[in-house]
């Protein structure tokens, strides 16, 4: 799950991008400096069932898995 993590990370366009993540449900909120920077094919390619972004918000849907992946991503930042 951490390669997942790594790959949803680079995605959302690297650490330096990154203002915070928290998980929700099924899905990774994600507040970013600069939404331009996010690949969301790439966010796709890493198993995201869905993408939504709205200003400097990126909703990530990945499924019941998303504590373990935020755990992951918090140890990655």
């Amino acid at each position: 799950m951490m390669d997942q993590a790594a790959n949803l990370l680079a995605a959302l366009g690297g650490v330096a991008n990154i203002i915070e993540i928290e998980p929700c449900t099924t899905r990774l909120r994600s507040e970013v400096h600069d939404p331009s920077l996010v690949d969301v094919p790439a966010l796709r390619a890493a198993g995201a069932h869905g993408v939504m972004i709205s200003g400097h918000v990126v909703q990530v849907v990945v499924g019941p898995s998303v504590d373990t992946l935020a755990t992951d991503l918090e140890e990655l930042m």
